[in-house]
């Protein structure tokens, strides 16, 4: 039995789910982005605690690392990091726009008993740039994540087909596009969409280093006082 916490502080919202065997059997979550750090150890102390667990029962630690707020993924990796150190278990990271997809595929095929052609996740990055990527329905990456700035043009050569746009950024495509192929979507992933991807990478003895793992950024973190 492998029972692995989950974490996700990439976003305005964290949360954390506790999972067996792939499937999440409780989650917690924060909605105030500030209080991320002061929250999380908390939260996983009582997450534990209700479900009769103790953090050397834990299999791994997974975390999304990323792209993502600044803060956010140094407050969710320096967490999973130090519970991997300290218990000697495994640590398993996750890309988050790939969570974002697998979330939005399951929904969307769960909906519509079919499956669109591609999936593009976006996370908001300030005016009109987002981080996004895009998936196919097998969740295979077509287009590997990056900082992009939106415009009329972005991601024509994919909206010849049925199109996914989800997260907190697609609004802003959405202002900026009118095509019958390109499908809005209101999907918010969550720790527990994190549950069957860490179970298959452990399954699979995916882990990563815990000394040497960094966020992924996808871009140099703006600072008012850096750019004066």
């Amino acid at each position: 039995m492998a029972i692995i916490l989950n974490i996700d502080t990439t976003g305005s919202k964290a949360s954390i789910a506790l999972a067996i065997d792939g499937i999440a059997i409780t989650e917690a979550s924060n909605s105030e982005q500030r209080d991320h750090a002061s929250w999380i150890h908390q939260a996983i102390d009582q997450l534990l605690q209700g479900n009769g667990f103790k953090p050397v029962d834990l299999s791994a630690i997974a975390v999304t690392i990323g792209p993502g707020s600044y803060t956010g993924l140094r407050v969710g990796l320096a967490t999973a990091k130090g519970f991997c150190y300290a218990l000697n278990i495994p640590l398993i990271t996750e890309n988050t726009l790939q969570v974002m997809a697998s979330q939005a595929i399951s929904r969307y095929s769960d909906r519509n008993q079919a499956n669109a052609d591609y999936y593009i996740p976006m996370i908001d990055a300030r005016r009109m740039e987002v981080f996004t990527a895009v998936y196919d329905h097998q969740l295979n990456e077509i287009l590997p994540p990056k900082a992009m700035i939106l415009d009329a043009a972005s991601f024509q050569d994919y909206l010849t087909n049925r199109t996914v746009v989800f997260g907190n950024g697609a609004l802003k495509f959405k202002t900026l596009l009118d095509h019958t192929n390109a499908l809005f979507e209101d999907y918010e992933a969550t720790a527990t969409d994190m549950s069957r991807l860490s179970y298959q990478k452990f399954l699979n003895n995916s882990f990563s280093d815990i000394v040497y793992c960094d966020p992924l950024y996808l871009k140099e973190f703006y600072s008012p006082e850096k750019n004066r």
